[in-house]
């Protein structure tokens, strides 16, 4: 299963915005600055998570994005289906009833479930359960257990220049 570009992205970005001090917002602009990525294609999957309830858009001139729930309560399965839809990875085209000679399968036999499918979907079911499981506050916990202090200070810079709404007299 090959996830696109724009899941790692989102998922980057709902844990940054995390980071972000009660009431602050960041921009579409500073969060691809941030994570080195393109401004347009950040905010096709910040429209997605907003959609799904993940960020809040705060319009206007100092607006930007936030988290529209506690992290807790964000789970990688939100992200992931946000950006990529709900459709499971695997779709069965039930391709047995075709092709030479399909047509003298007994009718009894395919209407029961393709046993492909079936453990295909019990694979994804199990790939969603982990996904459902893992919060973006736990990857903030495992990222703050593993850092030696220079991941923490690289983001809060970037948010102290670049994050609106922080109550400071040169608002940007």
């Amino acid at each position: 299963m090959k996830l696109g570009d724009g899941v790692e992205q989102a998922i980057h970005v709902t844990g940054f915005l995390a980071a972000l001090p009660g009431g602050a917002v960041m921009s579409a602009a500073a969060l691809a600055e941030f994570h080195g990525v393109s401004t347009s294609y950040l905010l096709k999957h910040l429209q997605a998570l907003s959609g799904a309830g993940v960020l809040e858009t705060v319009p206007g001139p100092q607006g930007g994005y936030r988290l529209a729930r506690a992290p807790e309560r964000i789970s990688l399965l939100d992200i992931v289906l946000a950006v990529e839809g709900p459709e499971p990875a695997f779709r069965c085209k039930e391709i047995r009833q075709r092709g030479p000679g399909a047509q003298t399968v007994s009718a009894a036999l395919l209407r029961n479930p393709c046993q492909i499918n079936a453990a295909m979907l019990r694979a994804e079911q199990a790939w969603r359960a982990e996904l459902r499981r893992v919060t973006i506050a736990d990857i903030q916990g495992e990222v703050a257990a593993m850092d030696d202090g220079t991941i923490a200070a690289r983001g809060c810079a970037f948010i102290e220049q670049h994050g609106r709404g922080l109550n400071r007299k040169d608002e940007r």
